[in-house]
């Protein structure tokens, strides 16, 4: 109609839904691929497969001739005291070993192997030695190292013979025709007239290549398997992990309490008690300006000078729960602290930044644990703290010159200190012979 407008629809975009993305399949290992011969022949899986069980045998010759040396002379030279570190460094050698297999591993087998060790950045030589030969994982992979030397090495030899034999005759026409006239015999007592017969050489070798391959993956799927059982983590090494990270929990949690019960005792009872004495101080004056009222004033200041004592009790209580200026200023600062008030003295060298609230709270109490030793028991003249970050690891050294013979496992204090440190896979360690001196010593990681 004129003079009026309609409303024309407007067409909407219907939504089309965008095609499924395409996830790539997962990896799959050599010997999985066999359920499907004709790919697994065509694949690049029998090279790798052959490329790990050559580099097997000829590492595996090696391990093997090392070990023998090794055990050999250390049996035979165990009366001379040589003969231990032989034993001992046969063992130890194992740990490359097992990382380079691990890392070799990956030819063949897409799932990488996890370490079972423990980390131990930063450890000195002999620190890394003690903790490796303490570990399970170590002697298995020993054990390993002795299944590649005789086993694997032997078997990867066999495949290798196996392929080596397949490709001449595969190339056996080539050979014949290459040598002629000269007679060659595929076969002992029969030569080969031409090149055409030898085509027959060629069927078997191109077999035989075959053969070789599905072997190649079957021994190299046993070896992976050996691999994931004596070089991988244990169930058992799992369980110890979660072990150690619910005590580590349980020690932030035991922390987290105690800093609340710290700001409860400084927000609550701490200030009553200030405002306690702050009221028997008021109330002595006004006794004091009423006559006759000498003796209710002597006892008003005697109450203030309790509630005093309380007060400074409840400080060095707080103080020793949760020191503020651990809080606030790191570890170098409540350590320069408390050699302040130490009452002997003590020469503190911390080169230290602030560090995790664990650590820095387990070195804290360890430093004040180890003073009050000596301060009680040492008759130490003067007592040294020193302390460096070095490859993510924190070093505490304290140390007296008092007269030694301190016992770890006398008292609760030390015995529990190593237990917190060893919490933060850490070590202490004590060194007191009699006549001193005294050293305390503390490694702990500073991160993960």
């Amino acid at each position: 109609m004129p003079g009026s407008s309609a409303a024309v629809p407007v067409p909407t975009a219907v939504p089309v839904p965008e095609p499924p993305l395409a996830v790539p399949e997962p990896p799959v290992a050599a010997w999985r691929v066999l359920r499907r011969p004709l790919r697994f022949l065509g694949s690049w899986w029998p090279w790798r497969c052959w490329a790990y069980l050559g580099s097997g045998f000829a590492l595996g010759y090696a391990v093997l001739c090392a070990l023998a040396l090794l055990l050999g002379l250390g049996v035979l030279l165990a009366v001379a005291g040589i003969g231990l570190v032989l034993l001992v460094g046969a063992v130890a050698g194992a740990v490359p070993l097992g990382e380079l297999e691990r890392r070799r591993l990956r030819w063949i087998e897409p799932e990488p192997v996890a370490d079972p060790h423990a980390s131990l950045a930063g450890a000195g030589a002999a620190a890394w030695l003690r903790t490796r030969l303490r570990e399970r994982a170590t002697w298995r992979e020993f054990g390993y190292a002795l299944l590649l030397g005789v086993v694997f090495g032997a078997a990867g030899f066999g495949v290798l013979g196996l392929l080596a034999l397949s490709l001449l005759l595969v190339a056996a026409p080539v050979i014949v025709w290459a040598l002629a006239p000269e007679p060659v015999m595929l076969v002992p007592g029969e030569a080969v007239a031409g090149p055409l017969e030898a085509l027959g050489g060629t069927a078997v070798g191109l077999a035989g290549l075959a053969l070789a391959a599905y072997a190649a993956a079957l021994v190299g799927g046993a070896q992976v398997k050996a691999a994931r059982l004596l070089l991988g983590p244990r169930e058992e090494d799992d369980r110890v992990l979660e072990l150690t990270r619910s005590r580590i929990r349980l020690v932030e949690a035991f922390e987290a309490e105690r800093r609340r019960i710290e700001r409860d005792l400084h927000d609550g009872a701490q200030q009553q008690l200030v405002a306690l004495s702050m009221t028997l101080g008021l109330a002595e004056l006004e006794l004091r300006r009423t006559p006759g009222a000498e003796g209710t004033a002597a006892l008003v200041r005697r109450g203030r000078e309790e509630a005093g004592l309380a007060l400074a009790q409840l400080r060095d209580l707080v103080r020793g729960m949760h020191p503020q200026v651990l809080t606030d200023h790191g570890l170098a600062a409540a350590v320069a602290e408390v050699a302040l008030r130490h009452p002997v003295p003590v020469a503190v060298d911390l080169e230290v930044p602030r560090l995790p609230g664990p650590v820095e709270v387990t070195a804290y109490f360890t430093v004040t644990e180890a003073l009050a030793n000596a301060a009680k028991h040492s008759g130490a003249s003067r007592v040294g703290v020193a302390g460096r970050v070095e490859g993510g690891r924190l070093t505490l050294t304290i140390t007296d010159d008092g007269r030694g013979g301190a016992d770890p496992g006398a008292g609760a204090g030390l015995a529990g200190l190593a237990d917190r440190v060893a919490m933060l896979r850490g070590r202490l360690t004590v060194s007191s012979p009699v006549g001193g001196p005294t050293e305390l010593r503390v490694e702990v990681p500073c991160s993960g």
